[in-house]
């Protein structure tokens, strides 16, 4: 099985590297079309800012490429919002692969809630087959100011501030806002299904 991890101007790419290794996969980190079209599964990793990230992907032509993949593909935090329609964040047009929008938290005064949110929290209504080895309510790692709104493709959904998708399925696009790779045994769990697929 090939496994391939897009690579760009954005983090992370290293913890996910880590995290296939446990899981004993070896993955190819490239920009390559070839070697994109060309793998078993694709992870869209990410942790940086909508606009910088999207223009050098629009440069590279790979927002088109990543839109015409067949295979299975995982986005993950910045990755799973560049994959729908509009960010907030610098304003930015994104790929529409889907239709929702990926919006600021903002938090109400009394609230005390600080933006980012980083650290563990539980995601539940879980609708995926990614998520058919994980329990409902299990915790995992976020750290992420934007989040995608609710919508119909909204496989799993989290709470601060506010109820938001903390995962999303489109045929074969897959995509989670939090980090399975740092999610301990329920993110390596998801991990695990999506190589399966």
């Amino acid at each position: 099985m090939k496994t391939a991890i897009i690579k760009y101007n954005a983090g992370n790419i290293r913890s996910v590297l880590f995290a296939l290794e446990r899981l004993g996969v070896e993955a190819t980190v490239t920009d390559d079309p070839e070697e994109l079209r060309a793998a078993d599964k694709v992870i869209f990793p990410g942790v940086g800012e909508a606009s910088t990230a999207m223009n050098y992907l629009k440069e590279r032509k790979l927002d088109l490429l990543i839109k015409d993949l067949k295979q299975p593909v995982l986005g993950i935090c910045l990755g799973m919002q560049l994959l729908c329609k509009h960010s907030e964040e610098n304003d930015t047009e994104c790929m529409g692969i889907f239709d929702l929008p990926v919006k600021k938290f903002e938090s109400p005064v009394e609230n005390l809630l600080k933006i980012p949110q980083i650290g563990w929290n539980n995601i539940a209504g879980l609708h995926s087959v990614i998520f058919e080895h994980v329990p409902e309510n299990s915790y995992m790692y976020f750290v992420h100011s934007y989040f995608v709104a609710l919508g119909p493709e909204t496989t799993a959904i989290a709470n601060y501030v506010i109820n938001y998708s903390a995962a999303l399925q489109k045929d074969n696009f897959y995509a989670v806002q939090f980090h399975p790779e740092k999610s301990a045994d329920g993110g390596q769990r998801i991990l695990e299904s999506f190589l399966k697929l």
